[in-house]
């Protein structure tokens, strides 16, 4: 039993000492926090709003409610313009140059009628700050203050040479706690929250919480490689950030008075699903393919075509929409891009110059009997009548889709009526007999690609063809 004891406690000696010499091995932020955190501000805004409610009950945080869900408007039940209260916000953000230049989120400023920040996270003197410019697509915005020309600052790193694994740190004002510092490391890059058109978020288990927006994620050399701004609701452990890589370009845009601006193509796209890559022969499902070449636009003047599959840009790899349209959006226009595509399983490199993209650009069923396709579907040829009730370009041809049959797989790839198909597995159709032979031909491919255009919004989309 002694001889028992005796090997028990030493193994238990082993445990302690390899705890020990693990917990030896883990870093100290201390050096880390001293030297970032002076640089780090929070940043307090007000604006005022209509909430009438507010005057009845006077509870705090109630106008957001009632802001959002619609409330009671900006009026009272007499017609008379309502009271206006101050509604306050919390951020963080970090300086960028010692004369006053500080990077945050854009929904922190937004709207807002003041905007203080506070130096050395919190515990010194409030400024009043102004924007000096925005930009709503990627959720930035770049303040300054005025009377300083000595503070401390934070230099941008490069995001893309961060590994999954690496140890951050995040420094802001969580729920209104200044200054505080989480650690953790890099849970993932590339996240895509669906929030806009260029998410590529770097994702951490740092503990970001409301307040932390706007402010920096640092690695371990004092570099900021993220802006800390979205965090999931019931997620615990899950912080996403705006990589360095994206965020230093507006910034520097913004700071040197231009106007943001983003590469331009011309095309709608979309990924390559496996039924996709199937119907088209690829060896995997990677890739944008193009739905849509708009006319006289950068893609048409190259020589793109609907049905082209993008597979690089500038000898980067894409592997999905998203991804192309972040490589396409970060060229500067003009600027010609080398975009290599798979058009009918020949791989070309076409030279394209780019456009400049703009917010404001990006696209009911005819009574009548068509035939039956084994697919779950009646369609007929498109006649112009049909082209004009449902709102589509004159010229267009294709099959118009009358109904579909509820349970087929028709309805599973998601068409409606109204629907009007342009082309099957890549060639066009002019009458329902043009999709039939087309099935029988490819049925060995196991896949059907249908080109669709829906009032205006042209995508792919697939059927199995497995039995």
């Amino acid at each position: 039993m002694s001889a028992m004891l005796k090997n028990f406690g030493m193994a238990a000696l082993g445990v302690m000492f390899m705890a020990t010499a693990a917990q030896a091995d883990l870093p100290s932020f201390a050096p880390l926090a001293r030297k970032a955190g002076p640089a780090v501000v929070n940043i307090s805004t007000e604006r005022e709003v209509s909430s009438p409610v507010m005057d009845m009950f006077n509870i705090p945080g109630m106008e957001r409610f009632f802001e959002q869900f619609g409330g009671f408007g900006g009026r009272r039940g007499n017609g008379q313009e309502a009271p206006k209260r101050k509604s306050t916000a919390l951020g963080s953000g970090f300086i960028i140059s010692s004369d006053g230049y500080i990077v945050t989120n854009n929904h922190v400023v937004e709207g807002a009628d003041k905007i203080t920040v506070n130096l050395n996270g919190g515990k010194g003197k409030g400024l009043q700050a102004k924007v000096i410019g925005t930009d709503a697509d990627t959720d930035l915005a770049l303040l300054k203050v005025e009377g300083r020309r000595d503070l401390p600052v934070l230099e941008f790193g490069n995001s893309d040479a961060m590994e999954v694994g690496d140890w951050v740190l995040a420094i802001g004002n969580p729920l209104g706690l200044n200054n505080t510092v989480t650690a953790g490391i890099l849970s993932a890059k590339g996240r895509d929250l669906h929030s806009g058109p260029y998410d590529n978020f770097l994702q951490t288990d740092a503990s970001i919480n409301p307040g932390n927006s706007g402010g920096p994620l640092i690695n371990m050399q004092g570099e900021v490689i993220g802006i800390n701004t979205a965090i999931m609701a019931n997620g615990q452990g899950l912080g996403f950030a705006i990589p360095s890589s994206l965020a230093s370009r507006i910034i520097d845009d913004l700071r040197s008075g231009k106007k943001v601006s983003r590469g331009w193509l011309g095309v709608s796209i979309q990924d390559v699903s496996e039924d996709m890559a199937k119907a088209l022969g690829l060896k995997e499902s990677r890739g944008a393919i193009i739905g849509k070449v708009m006319p006289g636009e950068p893609a048409d003047r190259a020589g793109l075509q609907a049905g082209d599959v993008i597979t690089s840009i500038d000898g980067e790899p894409v592997g999905s929409a998203s991804e192309a349209t972040r490589k396409i959006a970060a060229l500067r226009p003009g600027a010609e891009a080398r975009v290599q595509i798979i058009r009918n399983g020949d791989e070309k490199t076409l030279r394209v110059k780019l456009g400049e993209r703009d917010a404001s650009r990006s696209s009911a069923s005819p009574n009548a009997r068509g035939e039956q396709v084994e697919l779950g579907i009646n369609l007929r040829s498109l006649t112009p009548d049909d082209a004009d009730q449902l709102q589509l370009p004159n010229g267009t041809k294709g099959l118009v889709v009358l109904s579909v049959t509820p349970g087929s797989r028709a309805e599973a790839a998601g068409l409606r009526s109204g629907d009007v198909i342009i082309s099957a597995n890549q060639k066009p159709l002019a009458k329902p007999g043009d999709l039939a032979a087309i099935l029988r031909r490819d049925r060995d491919r196991g896949a059907v690609m249908l080109l669709v255009n829906r009032r205006g919004e042209v995508f792919f989309t697939t059927i199995s063809l497995a039995k």
